[in-house]
């Protein structure tokens, strides 16, 4: 998992949705909802089925084999 590109927080969390865009995961907050409600995304190796669940710092999210990791 180390080869995960890091992202920075400038708050303790922050929602799937946005971190999605953030790290260009999702073009946008559709294409990020359709990504969740798809099953296509994982954190920490788990399928999300919530697109608002909060993430901290150490969690890995992944779409199609591409992922980061907050840090």
């Amino acid at each position: 998992m180390s080869d995960f590109e890091e992202i920075g927080l400038r708050d303790e969390t922050i929602r799937l949705g946005q971190l999605l865009k953030l790290a260009n995961l999702a073009e946008d907050g559709i294409d990020a909802k359709r990504l969740v409600e798809e099953g296509l995304v994982k954190v920490n190796g788990d399928i999300e089925t919530r697109r608002g669940r909060q993430l901290r710092s150490g969690d890995v999210v992944e779409v199609n084999g591409t992922g980061v990791r907050i840090a």
